[in-house]
C-alpha cells in the first residue's frame, strides 16, 4: 500500500524515523517534507506548503503518516476532498504541551492547540514512549481547563482511546561493523552524545566531571553533542581544565566516525531533565557503553528490571546528583564492573528497524483495514 509521510520539520529524530520507514517498511513510503528550520513557523504554516506540494503526488494514497509537527486539520482542509477520507496515523515524536521551555520563556498556547486539534483529527496516535503518553495525559486536562468555557474535557477520552505506545525504530545493526575498534584505553572514556540544550542539563554533567576530577578520578572525555541551537557556557572552562583529555569534540554526521567514537567510549551519562525518547543514549548502549541514567523519564520502560541494580555489575540508574557521583566514581575507579556488551546490546536489540518494522507495518495494515470496513 502507499503511505504518504508528512513532516514539515524533517531533521534529527524525525529524519531518522522516516529514513527507517523508507528503508525497511514493506509498504511504499512517499515522503512529503520540509527542512528542520523555523520550528514554530513550520507548525503554523507548514501545512499550507505541504498541501500545495501534495498536488505533485500522483500515487493513490492508502494512509497518511503524519508527524506531530503537522497541522493535520489544516492540511486536510486545504487538500479537500482528496485526503478527507484517507485514514491517518500521527506519530507523536513530541508535543507542545509538555516540551520543556528555557527559564523565563512562556508557553505559547497556540502551538499547544494545534497539537490538540491534530490529535483529535487523526484516526490513530502513536506515542514514542509511555512516559511521553503519561505526561501528556496529565497536562492535557490542565491545558483545556485554562479556557473560559466549552473546555471539551471528554475529548481527552477520545484521544486516549485511539492512542498506543510504540517506541521508534533505531539504526542499530550497522554499528556492529565497528565492534573491532572497541578496546580499553589507559583511562575510562566518558561519553556525551546528546544535544547541548537546557533540557539535557549539560551544566550538571560538567559539574559531575569536575567533582570526579577533584576527587582524583582519571578519565577521558568524548563530547559529541549537537550544538545546533546552543552550546554550554561551561565549554571554555572545560577546555582549559581537561585539554588533551578531550579525545573528541563536536557533532559528527558521518556514521562511521560516529560509531567509532561510541565504540571508543566506556560510559555514557544522561543528566536529562526531560526526554520524549532517548535515541542517542540507546545507540551508545548498543555499542557497549555502560549507561548511568536518571531513575525516571523514559528509561525505566526500556531497561529490564534485572539490569537496573545488578549484583555483579555497576548500577544503571541514579536517584540524584550525589548518587550519580558515587556510582560514577566507583565505575571509573574500577570498584564496580560495567555490564558486558551482550547484556547491553540485548536491552534494545528489538528496536533495530529490521525487527521493529513488523510492528509498524502490522499497525498500518490494521488502520487501513479498519477504515475500509466502516
Amino acid at each position: 500500500m502507499n503511505i504518504l509521510a508528512l513532516d514539515p520539520f524533517l531533521g534529527g529524530s524525525h529524519k531518522s524515523f522516516l529514513d527507517g520507514m523508507q528503508r525497511y517498511s514493506s509498504h511504499k513510503i512517499i515522503p512529503l517534507t520540509m527542512s528542520d528550520k523555523f520550528m514554530r513557523w513550520r507548525l503554523h504554516g507548514g501545512a499550507v506548503t505541504l498541501a500545495e506540494r501534495s498536488q505533485g503526488i500522483t500515487d493513490d494514497i492508502d494512509l497518511l503518516l503524519v508527524s506531530s509537527m503537522t497541522n493535520l486539520p489544516a492540511f486536510i482542509a486545504l487538500t479537500n476532498p482528496r485526503f478527507a477520507h484517507i485514514p491517518s496515523v500521527m506519530y507523536m515524536h513530541e508535543n507542545q504541551l509538555t516540551i520543556p521551555l528555557p527559564d523565563g520563556e512562556a508557553r505559547d498556547t497556540t502551538f499547544c492547540y494545534i497539537n490538540y486539534l491534530s490529535m483529535l483529527a487523526a484516526d490513530k496516535l502513536v506515542f514514542s514512549s509511555q512516559f511521553h503518553y503519561d505526561s501528556l495525559m496529565v497536562e492535557l486536562p490542565r491545558f483545556l481547563r485554562t479556557f473560559p468555557d466549552h473546555q471539551n474535557l471528554p475529548s481527552i477520552d477520545r484521544i486516549a482511546a485511539k492512542s498506543i505506545v510504540l517506541h521508534p525504530g533505531l539504526h542499530l545493526h550497522a554499528h556492529k561493523a565497528y565492534d573491532t575498534v572497541r578496546k580499553r584505553l589507559d583511562r575510562p572514556v566518558v561519553l556525551w552524545n546528546q544535544r547541548w540544550e537546557y533540557d539535557r542539563n549539560p551544566a550538571m554533567f560538567f559539574r559531575m566531571m569536575n567533582r570526579l576530577d577533584d576527587s582524583g578520578c582519571e578519565f577521558d572525555l568524548i563530547l559529541a553533542g549537537d550544538p545546533t541551537n546552543e552550546q554550554p557556557k561551561e565549554l571554555d572552562k572545560i577546555w582549559k581544565r581537561y585539554g588533551d583529555r578531550i579525545l573528541h569534540y563536536g557533532y559528527v554526521e558521518n556514521f562511521e566516525r560516529y560509531s567509532t567514537l561510541l565504540h571508543q567510549s566506556d560510559i555514557v551519562v544522561s543528566t536529562s531533565t526531560h526526554e520524549f525518547f532517548c535515541s542517542a543514549i540507546m545507540e551508545a548502549v548498543y555499542c557497549g557503553c555502560h549507561p548511568l541514567l536518571p531513575n525516571g523519564l523514559t528509561y525505566p520502560e526500556l531497561v529490564p528490571e534485572a539490569l537496573r541494580e545488578p549484583l555483579l555489575h555497576a548500577a544503571v540508574f541514579y536517584n540524584d546528583e550525589d548518587d550519580l557521583f558515587k556510582k560514577l566514581r566507583k565505575l571509573i575507579n574500577g570498584n564496580t564492573r560495567p555490564l558486558p556488551l551482550a547484556s547491553l546490546r540485548n536491552i534494545i536489540a528489538h528496536l533495530d528497524w529490521s525487527r521493529h518494522i513488523v510492528e509498524y507495518d502490522e499497525l498500518f495494515e490494521q488502520i487501513v483495514n479498519s477504515a475500509s470496513n466502516k
